[in-house]
């Protein structure tokens, strides 16, 4: 496919990735509060809807990997569209918690088909061994969603409810995700023989990809907790710091910038260096912002740059280094099949770190965000050796 058409695919899965992030991953950060207030509902439990959905696009990601390998990513990401439609106008509808837990089930099913994992394996069935730079420049769009949708949902909430809120993102998805990749996305090139006729989920692994396949699930794991961990209770532990709330907003405020700044910087580069070097530096930013954070120096925004630095090019490095090291046939299936750990940690760590800040305390949670961030650098450095 000729460069010059990568870019209208790009724009349009971007913009899928700010509608789709934004309406499921980041939709309780706004919605929670006003869904508990108005409805009664326990707050643990509407926030736990999140949770839900994670854990449902854990278990479908393998299958959706094998579905792109098989019949390329429109018709997945349109599915999404669908799901998510669906999912969202459900809880609009909702008369009590148990339903609204089930829109949460189908918001799921949309988050496995359409968050970027989906979108990096289509874009690696499209593009084959030449899918890195557009994986690169679609993260930098997707950065932008939590900047587009937190201040478009609090304007929703404030003018329609929460309910009106998610019946418009049901219809933005109805009239805008979905014909963008109905009509944006192309058909996906026919496979080689022998790769369709790989059962749909396996992916012929050596023994030293395995150990690099096991590896770098390991990273996922580590990473989604630590990035679901800070995402829920950053806040909580810089309040619990003495700082104020609105100077800690300002502060955490700072990481979406960061990330987006850094994957300008890692785009400049123009893919000269091997993936594995990205995901070494991303997660020793990563690493250095969480230790300096968890010993208090003076310094808690330029800590939460080096943190939201490190998170905006790991983002990259999640989409890159498997088609490095896997090539791009497999790499829908390898892809789909990596997404499942990932997705669990981040259903599952929250509630864990409620459990810690609850009989622990803060200062533990600062330090266990600490070792996750330690022990990923000792695992990518066991991945470099599987090179």
């Amino acid at each position: 496919m000729a460069e010059i058409r990568r870019w209208p695919v790009i724009s349009a899965l971007g913009v899928v990735q700010i509608l789709t992030w934004g309406s499921s991953f980041y939709l309780p950060a706004v919605l929670a509060g006003p869904v508990a207030d108005s409805t009664g509902w326990p707050l643990a439990g509407v926030v736990g809807g999140l949770s839900l959905g994670l854990l449902v696009a854990a278990f479908a990601s393998p299958h959706v990997g094998a579905a792109i390998h098989r019949h390329g990513g429109r018709p997945v990401l349109a599915f999404a569209a669908l799901s998510l439609a669906a999912g969202l106008t459900t809880l609009a509808l909702a008369p009590a918690l148990p339903v609204y837990l089930a829109g949460w089930l189908l918001l799921g099913l949309g988050m496995g088909c359409g968050l970027y994992d989906p979108a990096f394996a289509t874009l690696g069935r499209l593009y084959g061994a030449q899918a890195r730079p557009a994986i690169t420049t679609l993260t930098l769009w997707g950065g932008f969603a939590s900047t587009v949708c937190w201040p478009l949902s609090v304007f929703l909430v404030a003018q329609v409810g929460w309910r009106g809120a998610c019946f418009a993102y049901a219809g933005l998805h109805l009239a805008v995700t979905l014909p963008l990749v109905l009509l944006m996305i192309p058909a996906a090139p026919a496979l080689p023989v022998a790769a369709e006729h790989h059962p749909a989920g396996t992916a012929p692994l050596s023994g030293t990809e395995r150990r690099a396949f096991l590896l770098f699930a390991g990273v996922l794991i580590l990473g989604g907790a630590i990035m679901s961990l800070v995402s829920v209770h950053l806040l909580t532990l810089l309040q619990a710091r003495g700082v104020a709330l609105a100077s800690a907003v300002s502060y955490g405020a700072l990481i979406g910038p960061a990330q987006v700044g850094a994957r300008i910087m890692e785009m400049s580069f123009k893919g000269r260096h091997h993936p594995l070097w990205t995901l070494t530096a991303a997660l020793g930013l990563v690493a250095l912002g969480l230790v300096l954070l968890a010993c208090g120096l003076p310094g808690v925004g330029v800590w939460l740059v080096l943190y939201g630095g490190g998170n905006g090019i790991y983002s990259i490095a999640r989409g890159t280094v498997p088609l490095a090291l896997f090539g791009p046939v497999r790499y829908p299936l390898v892809v789909g099949r990596l997404a499942r750990p990932g997705l669990i940690a981040q259903a599952l760590a929250p509630p864990a770190g409620a459990f810690v800040l609850t009989h622990a305390g803060p200062d533990a949670l600062w330090w266990v965000l600490s070792a996750l961030g330690v022990a990923n650098l000792v695992l990518v450095g066991a991945l470099w050796r599987t090179r």
